[in-house]
């Protein structure tokens, strides 16, 4: 199945725009430097870290985790996998309030970028929920066009007792939008506000 027919099957009558959006954001998003792709084997060993597990007072966390992989472990690791590392507003970096920027106490993208030149990079993205203090989800709240379905306003009437999940918090969160309450579904914390898939806007 290629690109489209997948898009189609997600999102149909859409395809054909959704597949221009992601072209136009590869070809944004791609580096001149980057090298080419290699598929992970039994071979590779990965490290996987919090942005902050090493620290000291010669330079940022990130720098400090460059050092310590580089010097002390050498090739023995092919990959640093970082766990969330941009900023945020609860849960360890899980409930991220900008994808764009990475959290100043860690350091900078240069200093990510200076570890991806002796190792392969990984990152936990957590896309499937924003940071209710996000600029998306403020946006929403506000009432702008550009968010109106960017989350999930559920019915709190509805029976939700077969849904499972790794969290005894409550399902669905009020929020104030505008001159009325809704309830947006929050799958992990009332910080944590899941985004909409179903919209073609949420998934470019």
């Amino acid at each position: 199945m290629n690109t489209f027919d997948v898009l189609e099957s997600l999102y149909p009558g859409n395809a054909e725009s959704l597949l221009a959006g992601v072209e136009a954001l590869q070809e944004k998003y791609k580096s001149a430097e980057a090298p080419p792709e290699r598929p992970l084997s039994q071979r590779d060993a990965i490290m996987i870290t919090y942005g902050d597990s090493f620290f000291d007072d010669n330079g940022p966390p990130l720098d400090c985790l460059r050092r310590f992989v580089t010097e002390q472990l050498g090739d023995s690791i092919s990959a640093v996998h970082l766990l969330p590392c941009f900023p945020y507003t609860s849960d360890d970096g899980f409930s991220v309030s900008d994808y764009f920027q990475i959290d100043p106490e860690l350091g900078h993208w240069n200093d990510v970028a200076r570890i991806g030149q002796a190792y392969d990079l990984m990152f936990d993205a957590v896309v499937n929920h924003i940071s209710q203090h996000s600029d998306w989800f403020q946006g929403f709240l506000a009432g702008e066009k550009e968010y109106a379905d960017f989350f999930i306003v559920a019915d709190p009437n509805e029976d939700y007792s077969t849904v499972t999940r790794p969290r005894a918090l409550p399902l669905l969160h009020s929020f104030r939008r505008g001159d009325e309450s809704v309830h947006v579904w929050t799958t992990f914390s009332e910080d944590q506000v899941d985004l909409n898939y179903h919209s073609p806007s949420v998934f470019l």
